[in-house]
């Protein structure tokens, strides 16, 4: 899906009080996101992600229930038009600072109080895309690193089903890093609820974890994270396992971008390299 066609199933859904022409375009991904004076409206990739939609309207009006700042969704459902899921979002003021970690530590341990939902959530899928990843690389990556991190995905897939966690599991927000936060006048605010799950707690530290050894999230950042949640997940024994799932998904992500874009290549290859090295020290850099 691209702007034009986006723009189109705008127009078709009717839900801006002026013309879809006039929105302006501030995110092309899974969803193409449009502004629009105080809205705020996301179109789906495909009809695929209507549940995702629906979902995560029910958890914005669950976390506004519960008193968890989070976006506010402007319309109660998800509609589809022309085979495009549609929702409609408050649009939040203008941000007085970028996200810390801490800002992002104080929500979580708000999401992680909270009893669960009266309606269903999924399982953290952390790996569930490797599959497709790989797939839309093709030819782009050596056969034998798409082999490596399938067998790796199917290992940490069986030790992740065993592990033992140190938190009580629950609600969680599923893709734990400061850009899905923004902080407003009032405060830090979640968002990009899409990924919100029913499973380990940790799932939602490890991410800030592997920022720290991995991304070159500076100490002194991540012991604020620590310090305002309270616990450090490294100090769990199931912290290497959730780890390297994650390490595993996210080398398979980058290399979907490899056809075309040799950066995402360099970048596959400096990852599965340190992989398969079992070298934790070789920094990756975001893509």
């Amino acid at each position: 899906m691209d702007e034009a066609r986006a723009r189109e199933v705008l127009a078709v859904a009717g839900v801006l009080p002026g013309a879809a022409r006039e929105a302006r375009l501030i995110a092309l991904g899974e969803n193409a996101v449009f502004a629009a004076g105080d809205l705020v409206v996301k179109v789906g990739r495909d009809a695929a992600l209507l549940e995702r939609a629906r979902r995560e309207l029910a958890v914005a009006a669950w976390l506004a229930e519960a008193g968890v700042p989070a976006v506010r969704a402007a319309a109660p459902e998800a509609l589809l038009a022309e085979g495009h899921p549609v929702s409609v979002w408050h649009r939040l003021p203008d941000p007085v600072r970028p996200a810390e970690p801490r800002d992002l530590a104080g929500l979580l341990r708000a999401v992680h109080a909270l009893p669960a939902p009266p309606f269903a959530l999924p399982p953290r899928d952390l790996l569930g895309g490797v599959e497709r990843w790989l797939r839309l690389a093709g030819d782009a990556v050596d056969p034998a690193d798409a082999a490596y991190l399938r067998e790796r995905r199917d290992g940490f897939a069986a030790a992740a089903a065993a592990l033992t966690p140190h938190l009580p599991p629950g609600v969680i927000h599923g893709d734990a890093l400061p850009r899905n936060v923004h902080v407003g006048p009032d405060g830090p605010v979640l968002v990009d609820l899409e990924t919100f799950s029913a499973d380990l707690r940790e799932h939602d530290l490890v991410v800030m974890a592997l920022s720290h050894d991995r991304y070159g999230l500076p100490e002194e950042a991540y012991d604020s994270f620590v310090a305002t949640y309270g616990w450090d997940v490294r100090g769990w024994e199931g912290c290497r396992v959730l780890r390297g799932a994650r390490e595993t998904a996210s080398c398979a992500w980058v290399a979907q971008h490899a056809p075309g874009n040799p950066k995402a290549r360099a970048e596959f290859e400096r990852r599965v390299a340190s992989l398969r090295e079992g070298d934790a020290t070789v920094r990756w850099y975001p893509f």
